[in-house]
């Protein structure tokens, strides 16, 4: 199958498509410049192909997700002495794109060298992206596309609605999904639970109980 860039270079027009899309990237790298100089702490914004992408408050039972699934890969992570878990306000900072992610992950060999007033962050081994209806078009489109290009290794889709967890592992530059009965990852080593703990309070505990024991 031909891609897009074999398409670009077979056409007579390739140095004029090549002279606009730097135009549009280098009109995106100065408006991401205004964005890094105006964000603040405060509220959820992302950084999405030139536009600044504010997201509304969640619901319950998204931050009810969220939080279950924080709280066991913090537990496991810190007990085990892995690396750092990131919650939502970790700013990601791609070649083009800037996301904050509702959960990710860097090993310790990368995440021993970040600063305590660090702001911008490097690409995660793992991101957890939990959907809502305002969210689920980049978590399963540029998001998607944009992990599997800059070497995030473990992709999870959370949707809290349906109460279900997709995986995806990296393999040759794209996601391919993996599926199994339990949550299970091949970059937080050993970590391991039955998807239910990330939505069941009750199942929740059991499962940090036996983590942490």
């Amino acid at each position: 199958m031909e891609t897009a860039i074999e398409q670009v270079l077979r056409s007579p027009r390739a140095r004029l498509y090549v002279d606009e899309i730097n135009r549009v990237l280098d009109a995106e790298q100065a408006a991401r410049e205004r964005f890094y100089e105006r964000m603040t702490e405060d509220g959820h914004v992302e950084f999405i192909n030139g536009k600044v992408i504010v997201h509304s408050p969640a619901r319950n039972n998204h931050n009810i997700a969220t939080k279950n699934l924080l709280v066991l890969l913090d537990a496991y992570v810190r007990t085990h002495d892995l690396g750092l878990v990131g919650a939502e306000k970790y700013l990601i900072t791609l070649t083009r794109n800037a996301y904050e992610p509702d959960i990710s992950f860097w090993p310790k060999e990368v995440s021993r060298a970040f600063a305590p007033d660090q702001l911008q962050f490097p690409v995660p081994a793992l991101v957890v992206e939990v959907i809502s209806p305002s969210t689920a078009s980049f978590d399963r489109g540029v998001k998607f596309d944009d992990y599997a290009a800059h070497g995030v290794r473990e992709y999870w889709i959370v949707d809290a609605d349906a109460r279900t967890v997709e995986q995806y592992k990296l393999r040759d530059g794209r996601f391919e999904r993996v599926e199994a009965d339990l949550v299970r990852s091949e970059v937080v080593r050993g970590f391991e639970i039955p998807a239910e703990a990330i939505f069941d309070p009750a199942k929740n505990l059991t499962a940090l109980k036996k983590m942490i024991d």
